[in-house]
């Protein structure tokens, strides 16, 4: 873990909050700034310092986090007018956010005749893995600085090297998401099946996680937030349908085919159409059911 300095984080929303304090529960002083007021209160409160802007936060760490929502913000923060890029005193940057590789690469370009590193280090693991600092960290950065940014990331959990080029780290993150919505949206077939051929859903759920269909849905998912009919796992449906966006598009540029991604993205789409981007990604079940005539409770 990092000796305790000054870093500075930028975007503390579901996932920034938990990582910025547990920074600050690691004894480091933070800089923040985000547009939520109320999210900055509540960090300030725990002892970080705010900012007025993200070149603010860059004036005053020479290591600068993010964790934002979309490529096209994460290039805005960054590099935009008072973006982190003008700040004095940065000359690291990690992104915590799930940009992309295309976005990536691009960021990495421009900041580089700035002498200003660029590290990949998106994140798995959700809201629970942040605040425990459990998180699969996956990381690509030049091998001059690989040292001091592994030092920074170990606090928030397990570190996976993928290499220098820029958009490694990215790819690893969008084929896991891929994954991550693929079994939500199988699970929900597959379950409302039995349920329509009259078996219950909890058992059902216990069969296939005591089988060889067992998945991140049917063990997580399905269990906290389908059975329960709460469809709050803390992954809104907008962000997933562009994971698997990004992450199809990808595939397409390094000539992957991906039917099955593809179908996935469908659902996702649907999904967001129906109840909304802001809707848990859970709410694919949703659509299933409505489709199928039942209700997958237990």
């Amino acid at each position: 873990m990092a000796t305790a300095g000054r870093f500075g984080f930028v975007g503390i929303g579901r996932m920034g909050g938990p990582m910025c304090g547990r920074l600050l529960d690691a004894g480091h002083a933070v800089c923040v700034f985000d547009t939520d007021a109320n999210a900055v209160t509540a960090l300030t409160a725990r002892g970080a310092t705010a900012a007025a802007s993200a070149a603010e936060v860059a004036s005053q760490a020479a290591v600068v986090l993010v964790s934002l929502p979309t490529p096209a913000i994460v290039e805005s923060v960054v590099l935009g007018p008072d973006g982190v890029v003008s700040g004095r005193a940065v000359r690291m940057i990690i992104d915590l956010s799930t940009t992309g590789p295309a976005a990536s690469a691009r960021i990495a370009s421009a900041l580089a005749p700035q002498g200003i590193a660029w590290v990949e280090a998106p994140v798995s693991g959700g809201v629970k893995g942040a605040r425990e600092g459990t998180l699969a960290v996956m990381v690509a950065c030049p091998a001059a600085v690989r040292e001091e940014a592994e030092s920074v990331l170990a606090t928030f959990g397990r570190i996976f090297y993928t290499g220098e080029k820029p958009g490694l780290a990215q790819t690893a993150k969008l084929a896991n998401n891929l994954l991550g919505a693929a079994a939500i949206a199988i699970t929900s077939e597959a379950v409302a099946l039995g349920v329509k051929a009259g078996l219950d859903a909890r058992v059902l759920i216990d069969i296939i996680n005591a089988g060889s269909g067992l998945n991140t849905a049917s063990r997580d998912k399905f269990p906290r937030s389908v059975l329960t009919r709460t469809f709050d796992f803390g992954f809104a449906t907008g962000l997933s349908h562009k994971d698997v966006r990004l992450c199809l598009e990808q595939a397409d540029a390094l000539g992957v085919p991906m039917v099955v991604g593809s179908a996935v993205r469908q659902m996702l789409a649907i999904t967001s159409a129906r109840f909304g981007p802001e809707s848990d990604f859970t709410s694919i079940a949703k659509v299933v059911e409505e489709w199928a005539g039942v209700e997958i409770k237990g």
